[in-house]
């Protein structure tokens, strides 16, 4: 296998069940029928008076550390929506010339991010493609959830809460993978410091936290946290009062920020988990999360009218991936 290169199309099935379906993150006990040859699709048992929570994303911004990342950012999903992730479906394309090697090392990124947060893989698809440059990577996450967190629940008032600090996610993949845009400012130790904070991208600990009182929750990727507010204001029909001063930047995020002139409110922020929680719920909530050890803050409501957040917003990273590489 090691001296073999794939053909185009699907793997073959030596080769896949070598490199890809070996790795099959967690064992779970409801999966009856999981992934192999000829298999067209899992069969899970599925508990009763339990709610299915379904999400699907891919990772397009990232090359380091990408499998763990698609792990990530679909299990935050599913916890956003109140749920315990529990099986992954991965789509896979790899360009001509990727080794089984090359596809195994990804593959095993996802398999250790599932087994790390008990989800597992029940199936997907995996081929070799003469059309790209780079891997294409998708997921669909499923989980269960006990209740419906809908934002036609969402009321003049309620607190909005987040976790953690902005920008979490855009800084880690920038000091992966643009490494010497960050060194025009920052030293090297702070940009390995950036990189631990991929430690703290799942906000499943806080969900568990918050599903018992928030009304909605929601994981602001792409437009960063200011998009993530607007979409929940498109969704609720409500308006965002925000508080700026309140909401956490990061001393390395802001320098980056004043640096490379880039707004740390518009940068894709998985990691950070925004709730909106009704005021009487609201004191409990953050006693919680703060003996727990998680960082929040409230920095605003939800009003009637427009509130003071745009609807539409940009995402900066894009900006800052590409800077400077037009240059010789």
């Amino acid at each position: 296998m090691a001296n073999r290169e794939p053909a185009s199309g699907k793997l073959a099935p030596e080769i896949l069940e070598k490199a890809v379906l070996a790795y099959g993150g967690a064992k779970r006990d409801e999966v009856l029928v999981g992934p192999a040859v000829g298999e067209d699709a899992a069969v899970i048992r599925w508990p009763a008076g339990k709610y299915l929570v379904v999400a699907s994303d891919p990772i397009v911004g990232a090359d380091r550390g990408a499998g763990r990342l698609l792990v990530v950012v679909n299990s935050n999903d599913i916890a956003s929506k109140g749920g315990d992730p529990a099986f992954l479906i991965s789509t896979l394309i790899f360009p001509k010339g990727s080794t089984p090697e090359q596809i195994t090392s990804l593959v095993e990124e996802i398999h250790e991010g599932c087994l790390e947060a008990g989800i597992a893989v029940v199936g997907g698809h995996t081929e070799i493609n003469d059309r790209y440059d780079h891997p294409v990577l998708c997921a669909t996450m499923m989980g269960m959830a006990e209740r419906v967190l809908s934002a036609r629940d969402i009321a003049p008032g309620d607190a909005v809460v987040m976790t953690k600090h902005v920008g979490i996610e855009g800084m880690c993949i920038l000091a992966n993978d643009r490494r010497e845009l960050l060194q025009r400012c920052l030293s090297d130790q702070e940009i390995d410091g950036i990189l631990q904070w991929s430690d703290s991208m799942d906000v499943l600990p806080e969900s568990r936290i918050l599903r018992k009182w928030a009304v909605f929750m929601h994981d602001p990727t792409e437009g960063g946290f200011l998009g993530g507010l607007g979409e929940i204001a498109r969704l609720s029909g409500l308006g965002v009062s925000l508080n700026r001063g309140a909401v956490p930047v990061d001393r390395l995020t802001l320098s980056c920020s004043k640096c490379l002139g880039f707004d740390p409110l518009r940068l894709i922020s998985s990691g950070v988990l925004v709730a909106v929680i009704p005021r009487k719920f609201l004191g409990e909530a953050l006693e919680t999360l703060e003996s727990s050890g998680i960082a929040c803050s409230v920095i605003g409501e939800m009003v009637r009218g427009e509130g003071d957040v745009p609807i539409e917003t940009k995402e900066e990273l894009w900006g800052l991936l590409n800077e400077g590489r037009s240059l010789p």
